[in-house]
């Protein structure tokens, strides 16, 4: 399969994963290995064990302080992953791996929202043109807000947040998400062990205006992006699924506005539907621009469409 996919690369997805330390950026990422089969166990940061932390002393300070980069496969995509440190003083690594992504995760803490480090990455990304999607992690944590942390996302980075999901409950009630493109509830009931069962329900009804108001925004915005769709929104039709994303889609690769999702990575919960959304609105190589730089020579200035049948390059 991996040589099938690496001949279309519009099935193939260069992401990073960042976030302030302590967000579960690395927790996130030993999810997204173990459901795409990478790892059959789960690697906790707490015992040391994180597949990403290699380094004796990641594995022994439980942080990350080098990018460590893996290849999985996702719904028949490939999706090369690097995930980044979230410790200030490692920050210069963020910033080398951004140059070499096509778009990221960015992980926030449900309690904190946008912490300092989290600015600081956000802005290298936007220095790069990086496209994101946000995962609003640690649902499940005592104080956990997921309007809160929206709203410093849009407060504290100057962004737009889209709404994609909200939280079914909070702290130890959490118990899945709100998926608003569809209008279904995503549930991980009882004692989850290792979160690879959902069951799809109806929305709860405590929540049923409130996604009302959320898909409207979604609708709205996507019904921007295109003379037929808006007159389709105007005058009061329904847009498909496939449209509503196709419109996501294009909102993301033009950084005007960030999905937004929430989970619980520690509690395995969320993760499935954000590689959902990697895959759904994040770019493949061939939709970002041209690399430029310089040949081996060091003073000639040349340009690389993402292709297979163009001259190797590297960032050194």
């Amino acid at each position: 399969m991996a040589r099938d996919v690496l001949t279309d690369l519009g099935k193939v997805r260069n992401i990073g994963i960042m976030a302030h330390i302590d967000a579960g950026k690395t927790t996130t990422t030993e999810r997204v290995l173990f459901y795409t089969g990478i790892n059959y166990k789960i690697g906790e940061v707490h015992d040391g064990a994180a597949t990403m932390d290699w380094m004796e002393e990641e594995q022994k300070r439980g942080i990350t302080i080098t990018s460590a980069a893996t290849t999985t496969f996702w719904a028949d995509h490939q999706i090369n992953i690097i995930d980044t440190p979230g410790h200030v003083d490692f920050t210069v690594e963020v910033e080398r791996s951004l140059r070499v992504l096509d778009g990221a995760i960015a992980v926030f803490d449900g309690k904190e929202g946008v912490e300092p480090q989290s600015e600081t990455v956000w802005r290298q990304a936007d220095k790069y043109d990086v496209p994101r999607v946000c995962f609003v992690n640690k649902m499940d944590k005592l104080g956990a807000d997921f309007y809160f942390t929206v709203r410093t996302i849009s407060e504290r980075l100057g962004a737009t947040p889209l709404v994609l999901q909200l939280p079914i409950g909070t702290e130890n009630e959490f118990a899945g998400v709100v998926d608003l493109v569809q209008m279904r509830a995503l549930t991980w009931r009882g004692e989850v062990q290792k979160g690879e069962d959902y069951t799809v329900e109806e929305i709860p009804a405590d929540l049923v205006e409130t996604a009302k108001e959320y898909r409207e925004k979604i609708v709205e915005a996507v019904a921007e992006t295109d003379d037929e769709l808006m007159e389709l929104y105007v005058a009061g039709e329904e847009l498909t699924v496939e449209q509503i994303k196709h419109g996501i889609r294009e909102i993301t690769i033009a950084s005007s506005a960030y999905p937004v999702l929430c989970g619980s990575a520690f509690k395995n919960k969320g993760v499935q539907p954000m590689l959902d959304a990697v895959i759904d609105y994040l770019p493949a190589p061939l939709e970002v621009p041209p690399v430029e730089g310089l040949l081996p020579d060091g003073e000639t200035p040349a340009s690389r469409k993402p292709s297979t049948d163009e001259p190797f390059s590297a960032l050194a």
